[in-house]
């Protein structure tokens, strides 16, 4: 695991431990000086504490934007807004009144993102291959905010594309596989009857409360089953190919990279002891140990979380089941 993830991991921790203390010893009313310390000590948590770790494990570790920020404050103040004392709690009121104002700020704004990005998808809607893949070139060298878009946009796309085996019949072929746990029969049907099982049982428990509730929420956890057999057919079938100029790494649909062959320095054949995982900018894609290292002239994106968590690596460390293959595909590609 790498270091990034292992700090998103502490910080989602620390919020849940965080919130179910505060939730739990909030006091009711202030009606002496222990419910006011107690209350102090849950403000500090919230809207100190919660921010510097924040700050520290998803921002500073994980090579985020600042801004985001805002994320953590504003979920502290929806939690002090439903949890804290009446005589408190009215002062965390902004929160229902601001979203409106800020609701119609930024719809202006992502209505104007949105309308750049399309444009700019409309480009590269004849394109073969994965739609993410035209959204990265075009918008590779432009605004993080317009890439952030045009991924959220081209997940859809890319999950009929990869469901659906007739829509990636022209798919570039795969150089190489990837050992991926999402790639074997097993893991796919077990995510399908589970998923199954969410959907049905999500139903009858809400039923009972409101049948279309029930029904929009088991919808929605059924229409999943579209993302679950991209995932699979993705992972086994083109976790790693070329396409244009460029070496598409698939980590499953959760992450993935494009490499302009220009930007590859070095590809070579490595023993499990003489890898080096614990770089700031390293990462390790496959089930095993890797047996490849691709070393990159600059940092190049690995879009992880479905394209929003953005990390630069100049090392990626693979696990495929030929090696020699990939590695004679790249440098061929680099001499051509």
């Amino acid at each position: 695991m790498r270091a990034a993830v292992k700090y998103r991991l502490i910080f989602l921790v620390l919020m849940i431990f965080s919130f179910v203390i505060g939730v739990n010893w909030t006091p009711e009313t202030l009606a002496s000086d222990a419910d006011k310390r107690a209350l102090y000590f849950i403000c500090a948590l919230y809207f100190v504490f919660l921010p510097l770790s924040y700050w520290y494990c998803i921002i500073k570790k994980g090579a985020q934007k600042l801004w985001k920020l805002i994320v953590v404050f504003s979920l502290s103040s929806l939690v002090a807004r439903l949890s804290f004392p009446a005589e408190i709690a009215h002062y965390f009121e902004f929160i229902a009144w601001l979203r409106y104002p800020i609701i119609a700020v930024l719809l202006v704004i992502e209505l104007y993102l949105i309308v750049s990005v399309v444009r700019g998808l409309l480009k590269v809607r004849k394109l073969k291959g994965d739609p993410r893949v035209g959204a990265v070139e075009t918008y590779r060298e432009g605004d993080d905010k317009s890439l952030t878009i045009a991924l959220i946009m081209a997940s859809e796309a890319t999950n009929w594309f990869y469901s659906i085996p007739w829509f990636s019949r022209n798919h570039p072929p795969a150089i190489a596989n990837i050992n991926l746990k999402s790639a074997v029969r097993w893991h796919v049907w077990l995510m399908l009857t589970g998923c199954i099982i969410a959907s049905c049982s999500s139903y009858f428990l809400l039923v009972s409360w409101s049948e279309w509730v029930a029904i929009i929420v088991s919808s929605i956890i059924g229409y999943t089953l579209m993302s679950i057999v991209a995932n699979h057919r993705l992972s086994r079938y083109y976790s790693l190919y070329l396409m244009r100029d460029n070496l598409v790494i698939n980590n499953s649909l959760w992450g993935f990279m494009v490499v302009n062959i220009a930007d590859i320095a070095d590809v070579t054949e490595q023993k499990p002891t003489e890898l080096n995982q614990d770089g700031a900018e390293t990462m390790s894609i496959g089930r095993g140990q890797s047996n490849v290292t691709v070393t990159l002239n600059r940092p190049v994106i690995y879009h992880g979380g479905m394209g929003q968590l953005p990390e630069p690596m100049t090392v990626i460390h693979l696990s495929v089941d030929e090696p020699q293959r990939l590695i004679n595909t790249l440098n061929d590609a680099k001499l051509s």
